[in-house]
């Protein structure tokens, strides 16, 4: 007799229900197909630079092959401190209110776990980056959307704020430059919501990794507006500014309790970040400036012909003042996001994400990296005008007006 485990029913009901990541599952569906050009995940075309993998290497050589201390490299957390207070006069004591994290994924892992007790609220800006609300809900509570769109530029409002809070309401959780849909928001916006945060006792976790990619206006980082630097948790890293998604190195920083407390989970769990990539973002951080410089400036202009080929194609597109991603409109097709992303898949191999992986307010778009080679965007976009075009051929008009994107060049993208 052969005895068989029920692994289904093993399993925890709250990891069972959460369904797999939208993102990964057009990523595995891409590598699994030769030819295909993807615009789906967000990875840098950019090799990190030479000096910091070369301080890695050097690293080695040295034999720094040890765990570090819990908090990560001492050294490594004064230069983000230094970085904090040089960029947004916002200071932070390295030994206990920062701590080194494996990616911001971990540090947004860590603090959920921290903050929630059973049947919290967490309100998050939908659409909204695919591992958010999972998080909430395996940390024990509940994520309730604040529901953006094109028409209010996709940022959170004061009001929308003040209109959900309950009682259970513990969290605000922000992303901006956001992924998916590149917005930014106005210092204005964050200075009337800080007001509600201060009001309301609310926790704001600020997940600001793609604040070095910022393009229209400047980065307001949430902790140094008035009266918000105690009660937000600051998530930060190195994975987008310094082409860095490999080395998996981040941090948090905040009230030294709270961040003691996120170390506790933190040392049972994970440790340490790995000493070689605290050594690499350490180098990133003291010489990488005029690498990232240069990488920012070409997501820019990739950015702007982005735009003119979304445009060229009929398609609605918002313009993004941060991050490398675009957020065009598709509902025009016919298709459902989901829809559209499976049949440009199989039809012309071209990757990209169904804004649904991003939540309700997502359906009808998709979401395209701009972190892509000229080349492959080049491609891409040729495989795409075919697609539509073959749509069109099958009784379906394209009315695309583009929508507020500002000027834009009229080369096209072999100009950059």
């Amino acid at each position: 007799m052969t005895a068989t485990v029920n692994w289904q029913d093993r399993i925890n009901p709250v990891v069972r229900d959460i369904p797999p990541s939208g993102i990964r599952r057009f990523f595995d569906l891409a590598t699994e197909m030769k030819g295909v050009v993807s615009l789906g995940v967000g990875e840098p075309d950019f090799v990190t630079p030479w000096h910091i993998r070369e301080a890695c290497v050097y690293s080695l050589e040295k034999g720094y092959t040890m765990y570090t201390s819990n908090n990560g490299l001492l050294e490594l957390r004064e230069a983000i401190a230094r970085d904090l207070a040089e960029t947004y006069r916002v200071v932070y004591n390295p030994g206990n209110e920062i701590l080194i994290t494996v990616g911001v994924s971990e540090g947004l892992d860590l603090a959920l776990r921290t903050l929630l007790s059973p049947g919290d609220e967490v309100l998050i800006p939908e659409p909204s980056y695919v591992s958010y609300a999972p998080c909430i809900t395996l940390a024990g509570g509940r994520p309730v959307y604040l529901k953006t769109s094109v028409d209010n530029g996709f940022q959170v409002t004061a009001e929308m704020v003040e209109k959900a809070v309950t009682p259970a309401t513990k969290v605000l959780l922000l992303c901006y430059p956001n992924n998916p849909t590149g917005a930014t928001i106005s210092r204005k916006n964050l200075l009337e919501i800080a007001e509600v945060a201060i009001a309301r006792d609310l926790v704001v976790i600020s997940d600001e990794i793609y604040e070095k990619l910022t393009y229209i206006g400047e980065h307001t980082c949430v902790p140094s507006l008035p009266g918000m630097r105690d009660r937000t948790i600051l998530l930060n890293g190195f994975s987008k500014s310094h082409a860095m998604t490999g080395w998996r190195v981040g941090y948090a920083a905040g009230n030294p309790d709270f961040i003691a407390a996120m170390r506790k989970i933190h040392q049972y769990t994970m440790l340490c970040a790995p000493i070689t990539a605290q050594m690499a973002a350490l180098e990133a951080l003291k010489n990488g400036k005029s690498q990232m410089k240069k990488m920012v400036e070409q997501y820019s202009r990739r950015r702007r012909l982005v735009l003119h080929a979304f445009r060229e194609m009929g398609l609605p597109c918002f313009e993004p003042g941060g991050a490398f991603y675009a957020f065009p409109e598709i509902r025009q097709t016919g298709l459902s996001s989901e829809e559209f992303a499976e049949q440009l898949l199989k039809e012309v191999k071209v990757a990209v994400v169904p804004g649904s992986a991003f939540g309700q307010q997502g359906e009808g778009h998709i979401r395209c990296s701009y972190a892509a080679s000229i080349d492959d965007l080049n491609e891409a976009f040729k495989r795409m005008k075919l697609f539509l075009k073959r749509r069109m051929g099958r009784g379906i008009v394209l009315k695309g007006s583009f929508v507020k994107t500002g000027p834009v060049p009229e080369g096209k993208l072999q100009s950059l």
